[in-house]
């Protein structure tokens, strides 16, 4: 416990190691970053005309994905040192226990990794007085499957090979399967050990609909955001899933790319039917994301995402993680806040952070949509 402490505290603290080069929906300058004391490099704070405080006041309380936890983090810090007298606590559990706690009123946002199902918006009228809950297109990126295998510093999987990993049918490093997708590498015999989340997360469900879409019979279940598969071992969050593949030599699991590169973890190229494997960055999810489709209606903006596609550099194991807040009825003390603060996410000096930590902005099309949605909330 000690240890995924520190982990966590450091992926917090630190956030993750900047993605070099820009991505395909915005430029990112050197010069607008910062070194901390021991040499890493973050997101240089927003000047304060870029946040608007706009009546801002008191304590708000949200809850709900550890995908977006980095991301949250930094964005906390920047907003509260422009607006005194404001507090915002994110608490990093679930996409699950962020929605139960949104459905219940204690949180004036949640954020989760899928969009609102029919029965948890019939829910959310309940405390959305005269509205509902609606789903806000905030963080995207990429769903890393990192690896920790002594001897090997590369590796490439395609749907179905992962599928069996994942589903206990391929038990060693140098199965035949994975050997042919590795011309060259020489792959030990070692046992696999895969780890999932313990907890409702919308983390699985995304992997979960990407095995479902591309992985045939080897994935017979339905994507959900409770691990389906027999086998393997639960951790608690995005880190403790990365702490466990950190430490135990042949391991896999999946997890945001931020942790990953916070803990120097090696990651998983995909083989997606492209001339080449595609590597987990943000450029390459910014190139899946891209493609994606407004699916809600009215002021929901969830997404639909392509998770079979072939584009030569698109990653497609992505998430977009929401934030999900009333369209009408928000607390009238907390509101004011939620709009603030949600205003700055959504905007370019927010957005920008995603960029420089290993997540994906928004689609700039769909980012002017959440930002005119923002501004409505009442």
């Amino acid at each position: 416990m000690k240890l995924q402490r520190k982990n966590m505290l450091r992926a917090s603290a630190l956030g993750a190691l900047v993605v070099s080069g820009a991505l395909v929906l915005t430029a990112c300058g050197s010069d607008d970053n910062t070194k901390t004391g021991d040499g890493a490099t973050k997101a240089a704070a927003p000047a304060a005309g870029d946040i608007k405080c706009d009546g801002a006041k008191g304590k708000l309380l949200a809850s709900g994905s550890s995908a977006q936890k980095n991301a949250v983090d930094l964005w906390v810090k920047n907003y509260m040192a422009a607006c005194s007298g404001v507090e915002v606590n994110y608490k990093s559990s679930s996409s699950g226990e962020g929605i139960v706690a949104f459905n219940q009123g204690t949180v004036g946002f949640a954020g989760s990794d899928s969009a609102l199902k029919p029965e948890q918006v019939e829910e959310s009228k309940k405390i959305c007085t005269g509205g509902q809950g609606i789903d806000l297109p905030m963080v995207g990126g990429p769903i890393a499957l990192g690896f920790n295998i002594a001897g090997v510093d590369k590796l490439n999987l395609d749907a179905a090979t992962i599928a069996n990993i994942f589903n206990d049918k391929i038990k060693k490093w140098d199965d035949e399967a994975i050997k042919k997708l590795n011309p060259g590498v020489t792959l030990p015999s070692t046992a696999i050990q895969h780890f999932h989340r313990s907890e409702d997360s919308g983390t699985t469900e995304n992997l979960g609909k990407y095995l479902k879409a591309t992985a045939g019979d080897a994935w017979p279940y339905e994507a959900a955001k409770k691990w389906p598969a027999p086998g393997g071992l639960g951790a608690s969050g995005s880190s403790g899933v990365a702490t466990q593949v950190k430490q135990v030599d042949g391991a896999i699991g999946y997890f945001e790319l931020s942790y990953a590169s916070a803990q120097g973890i090696k990651t998983v190229d995909l083989n997606t039917g492209a001339a080449a494997p595609v590597k987990a960055t943000g450029e390459n999810a910014s190139k899946a994301i891209a493609a994606a489709k407004i699916a809600g209606t009215g002021s929901d903006l969830a997404l639909k995402l392509d998770y079979t596609t072939k584009a030569e550099g698109a990653y497609p194991i992505v998430l977009v993680t929401y934030e999900v807040v009333c369209d009408k009825g928000n607390k009238a003390e907390t509101l004011p806040t939620v709009k603030s603060f949600l205003n700055y996410t959504a905007s370019d000096a927010g957005q920008k952070i995603l960029l420089e930590n290993g997540y994906a902005p928004i689609p700039a099309e769909i980012n002017a949509k959440v930002r005119e949605v923002i501004n409505s909330l009442s």
